[in-house]
């Protein structure tokens, strides 16, 4: 337990659960180091699929919390909440476990930011989705301009984060914000069922297309090439030839 984040390891399954619910699980700065400490612990355990959700039934995430960033300065505000935040999501975007997302309530501004991180989204009927810092003076900004597109469409994320739209859950299976709708609360056991179809399948196989397909979208493509040429390289016979030659202080023969 961190402060407003919880991480419970229910075997191969990492359940990752923002627990703020008297503030709608909106993120503080406390908040945001926590689910950074969480990518790490997560990212070097045995867990093969990780779960992100909120707690309570009212509000998967309502964003930043206002009264957390308002009183930053200009500086702070781009230094630590901005870029900070950033470094944060990516880590979530790209961890090697595939993230499934349940989206238990409003999921607005950073939240909505938040649900893009994950590869599944599973959506509680009485969800809504949006952007609304535009009408509070802000932008969109843990990526709510770039990912965003990237991942449900610029005409989709036009209409909320420029023209104020909030779509409901079902509206939003149809656009592709989420890939499933279920009933109010039972959006965890829906995220355990399709936990468990992926353990059904090669765990090295399932890291590498989630790379692959984050390189394709532009997500981490430098990492992505290395990350896979890096494994390449270690499992080779050239590799135990020259660590075996470098032991032995002698000049490798490839």
């Amino acid at each position: 337990m961190m402060d407003g984040v919880r991480v419970e390891l229910e075997g191969a399954v990492a359940l990752i659960t923002l627990d703020r619910p008297a503030k709608r699980n909106a993120l503080e700065r406390a908040m945001v180091e926590g689910l950074a400490k969480a990518c790490r612990d997560i990212e070097h355990s045995a867990a093969r699929v990780a779960i992100l959700t909120g707690a309570g039934d009212k509000s998967f995430s309502a964003g930043g919390d206002i009264a957390a960033w308002s009183a930053d300065t200009p500086e702070e505000f781009g230094r630590f909440w901005v870029r900070e935040g950033h470094l944060v999501f990516d880590a979530l975007a790209r961890l090697r476990q595939p993230l499934i997302a349940v989206l238990n309530g409003d999921c607005l501004g950073g939240g909505l930011e938040l649900a893009a991180c994950a590869d599944y989204r599973i959506a509680e009927r009485h969800a809504r989705f949006g952007q609304p810092e535009t009408g509070l003076g802000i932008i969109p900004g843990w990526s709510g301009t770039q990912r965003t597109v990237r991942r449900f469409g610029s005409q989709v994320v036009r209409r909320m984060a420029l023209f104020g739209e909030v779509f409901d859950a079902d509206t939003a299976l149809g656009l592709g914000l989420v890939d499933r709708v279920c009933e109010r609360g039972e959006g965890i056991a829906v995220a355990r069922s399709v936990a468990n179809e992926l353990l059904n399948r090669s765990p090295q196989a399932t890291e590498l297309t989630k790379m692959l397909i984050n390189a394709a979208e532009g997500e981490e493509r430098e990492r992505v090439l290395d990350a896979i040429a890096g494994q390449l390289a270690a499992g080779s016979r050239d590799l135990a030839k020259g660590l075996e030659a470098f032991r032995n202080k002698k000049k490798p023969e490839f």
